[in-house]
């Protein structure tokens, strides 16, 4: 089976490349919404959550504002928070993986916006980089609600740059051609993929 990592920068367009691959009955792990997840009612990560900072869980699930107020507080929370989360992120995809091996999938795509960041290329087959020009990003991105040009440079400066994932990268997709063009760039690249697992190649 292909491990296919799917990354790309803030209002790339990586969310509906994602769907363009499921639309092609290849399953996909996004590692946003497993967070999510976590940290509603009943998920796996509000007790460990509230032992580390009470104030962010409200009403059985985690309050994400309560949380980024505590983080900034002091650097440090955000890697004792990730000392909570991304075990358990990372038990959420491996029995993704083992239900698509089960399934026989030939291929998965696991959605991970922070994959060079966290240095999980190393474990994937090969990585597809979701990309476009940078005025249209930062106008996608300032569209959204609630969204400030301060926001995105805190956020942009937290990911690595476009460029750099661009050099990276086993395959582009760039969503700044128009969705019909970013979906012909996703089928080309399955295309070629197949070949390659039906060569063998994967890990």
């Amino acid at each position: 089976m292909l491990i296919i990592g799917l990354t790309g920068s803030i209002a790339m367009g990586k969310t509906t490349t994602a769907q363009m691959f499921a639309d092609q009955d290849i399953p996909v792990y996004d590692a946003d919404a497993a967070v999510h997840g976590l940290y509603e009612n009943g998920g796996a990560a509000v007790g460990p959550i509230n032992a580390l900072h009470p104030p962010a869980v409200v009403e059985g699930a985690v309050d994400r504002g309560a949380l980024k107020t505590w983080i900034k507080t002091d650097p440090k929370h955000l890697t004792e928070l990730e000392a909570v989360v991304h075990p358990l992120v990372a038990g959420e995809r491996q029995t993704f993986l083992e239900a698509a091996r089960a399934q026989k999938a030939w291929a998965v795509v696991l959605d991970i916006p922070l994959l060079f960041e966290t240095g999980s290329e190393r474990q994937m087959d090969a990585v597809v980089v979701v990309t476009a020009d940078p005025t249209i990003q930062r106008k996608r991105a300032l569209a959204r609600p609630g969204m400030t040009s301060e926001q995105l440079d805190l956020i942009l400066a937290r990911q690595m740059p476009d460029a750099e994932k661009r050099v990276l990268a086993d395959y582009l997709v760039d969503t700044g051609e128009g969705m019909k063009a970013a979906r012909q760039q996703v089928q080309e690249i399955i295309a070629d993929l197949k070949q390659r697992y039906d060569r063998g190649e994967t890990k």
